[in-house]
């Protein structure tokens, strides 16, 4: 096979999504292996296998890309230089306006201009009508689920703010199939849930992925969710941690079972 038909070969089968992001993605490769990441970071790559969750969702090179509340930035240390490699643009969607990313973003060097949005349950849109490729929210619908309307106006801000054809990413924490309790308050949702609130939006379900599953996860933890690692949770604020807790039988569990979700906007 010489070269031509090789390089032929391996672009049909990433626009078939039959390459792993390591042969389809040079770039997205480097930058999940990047000095440009914190230790603890990588040290929860087993867990929240990055390269293959990213593809999955279909991150590309030049691609405008929203991510919904990045916290500390596990996902920003990613994507925010790999937008700026590919010639595309990394917005952060945060609480406030006064709210960015830790201080270490703002090494224009090593992760580009990092632009800012504001999402909450007063905000206005994400941006201009149209203008993203992919909006991503890793572990947040079940904190939306406690503010009335919240999760509804999240869906509904995603969909106005994606180009036709865009993508919905989520990561979330999966109570099947155990039933998910009120609100969700521990911190676990029904897939079928965020499925009915990504459809009410508009939004079309194109793929799932057992990426992120975790079968040693039986939920019904005595601090929900929050009782695994990153979180670690052992005691209410203040008080002994209950009677017969074990710590180490908790971390053995590992991070949370989540569902892995790909939704399109159509057109």
């Amino acid at each position: 096979m010489t070269f031509r038909t090789m390089m032929a070969t391996a672009a049909a089968l990433a626009l078939l999504g039959l390459m792993p992001a390591s042969a389809a993605d040079s770039v997205l490769t480097a930058k999940v292996a990047g000095a440009q990441r914190a230790a603890e970071s990588k040290a929860r790559d087993g867990a929240r296998h990055p390269a293959e969750t990213l593809e999955f969702w279909g991150v590309k090179p030049g691609q405008t890309i929203i991510e919904v509340s990045p916290g500390g930035g596990y996902w920003a240390e990613i994507l925010a230089p790999y937008a700026k490699d590919t010639k595309g643009h990394y917005i952060a969607a945060t609480g406030r306006p006064d709210q960015k990313l830790p201080a270490k973003f703002e090494d224009a060097a090593a992760y580009g201009p990092i632009h800012y949005t504001v999402f909450n349950k007063d905000s206005g849109a994400l941006g201009a009508p149209a203008s993203a490729d992919i909006v991503i929210t890793a572990r947040n619908i079940h904190n939306w689920m406690w503010v009335d309307g919240l999760a509804d106006k999240a869906m509904k801000d995603f969909y106005a703010v994606l180009k036709p054809g865009g993508v919905l990413a989520i990561e979330e924490h999966r109570a099947d199939p155990k039933p998910m309790v009120k609100d969700a308050r521990d911190g676990y949702v029904s897939t079928q849930h965020v499925i009915d609130l990504a459809q009410k939006a508009g939004f079309k379900l194109e793929a799932r992925s057992e990426i992120n599953a975790n079968a040693k996860d039986t939920k019904g933890h005595p601090f929900g969710v929050w009782t695994l690692p990153p979180s670690r949770r052992s005691s209410e604020a203040n008080q002994p941690s209950p009677a017969g807790f074990d710590r180490a039988n908790f971390d053995a569990i590992g991070e949370s079972d989540r569902m892995t979700l790909r939704f399109r906007k159509p057109g």
